[in-house]
């Protein structure tokens, strides 16, 4: 029996919650005695899969047909689920990723399992039954699952463990389970990217502003505080709907949600919908020239002031640091 991990891929190449996924993958199985059994969907190179064995996978199953390069939520679903029974995993782990809260939902049903998703820590295990952490409520609290089904699958949300190398190479061997045709009848023609941007769910740093930037000629500073420190842009709701930003970027209830080690908000008031989708981030920094806004009530650290000022200067001495 072994711990099956989902590994999720951008255009071939692994992303770093398929690493995180992995790590905590292994961590279970060292719980229960077991191994780890990777799950790669799409076109990724046998080199490139090899290295998860530093992960502590022992074994990669490689879906790589043509029609699987874009992703396919029933189709992929259904090939976790095959890769499941064929290594009579009673455990599938992956990462809460944007496709990963469609897939996984899907992923229980096909086999009767019990579903924890938006999984923080490593579940305690008795017995049959799992005891996993877990956010609730558009992550406005905490909630300690049970899963007491033979089954079970675990969504961890990005960055919320951390990447464990333990040295070692993956045997990959190819894997073509049998697919319903009913599982293409929706399919992705073309998915198109900025590939030269830190994408928001996976970010460890976001930075993020609001209407306080008073209008888009402005962001030239938060793209150049975030290029400094290697960060991601966000926005809050009022700013994508007023055009300002693209709707790509919107972070909230009814947006992304993110859990980065740092966010910061530069001109963002802090309504409820927008805390909703920020506060499983680790560390909060604020910058606002309204001492009273809500969003300082659970920031880490706060700045009151002109945000025309102050961020110039912090992009200037984070250079100069970095310079040194």
């Amino acid at each position: 029996m072994a711990i099956l991990v989902y590994i999720e891929n951008t255009d071939g190449t692994l992303k770093k919650s398929a690493f995180e996924a992995a790590s905590y993958a292994k961590a279970i199985a060292d719980q229960l005695g077991d191994t780890v059994t990777a799950l790669s969907i799409g076109n990724v190179k046998t080199a490139e899969l090899e290295k998860l064995g530093n992960y502590g996978v022992s074994k990669v199953l490689n879906a790589n047909q043509d029609n699987l390069k874009n992703f396919v939520n029933k189709a992929y679903a259904s090939i976790v689920a095959a890769a499941a029974k064929e290594e009579n995993a009673k455990v599938v782990v992956l990462s809460n990723s944007f496709s990963g809260k469609g897939l996984a939902p899907r992923i229980a049903a096909k086999l009767d399992a019990g579903l924890a998703d938006g999984a923080i820590s490593l579940p305690n295990i008795n017995g049959d039954q799992m005891e996993i952490k877990k956010t609730a409520f558009s992550n406005k609290a905490f909630a300690t699952e049970v899963i007491s089904s033979a089954n079970k699958v675990i969504a961890v949300n990005p960055n919320a463990y951390e990447v464990n190398a333990v040295g070692g190479t993956a045997q990959v061997i190819d894997f073509t389970p049998t697919i319903d045709a009913g599982d293409f009848s929706v399919m992705v023609k073309d998915i198109v990217r900025a590939t030269d941007k830190v994408t928001l769910p996976e970010a460890e740093i976001v930075v993020s502003a609001g209407r306080g930037l008073k209008g888009p000629e402005n962001w030239a500073m938060i793209e150049e505080l975030a290029e400094v420190l290697g960060a991601a842009t966000a926005c809050s709701k009022p700013v994508s709907d007023a055009g300002w930003r693209p709707h790509s970027e919107h972070v909230g209830q009814t947006g992304i949600v993110v859990s980065p080690n740092l966010y910061i908000a530069i001109g963002i008031s802090g309504a409820i919908q927008h805390l909703a989708g920020v506060s499983s981030s680790k560390t909060i920094v604020v910058i606002n020239k309204d001492p009273e806004a809500p969003f300082f009530k659970v920031a880490d650290y706060g700045i009151v002031g002109d945000a025309f000022e102050i961020v110039p200067k912090l992009t200037q001495a984070i250079k100069n640091l970095k310079n040194n």
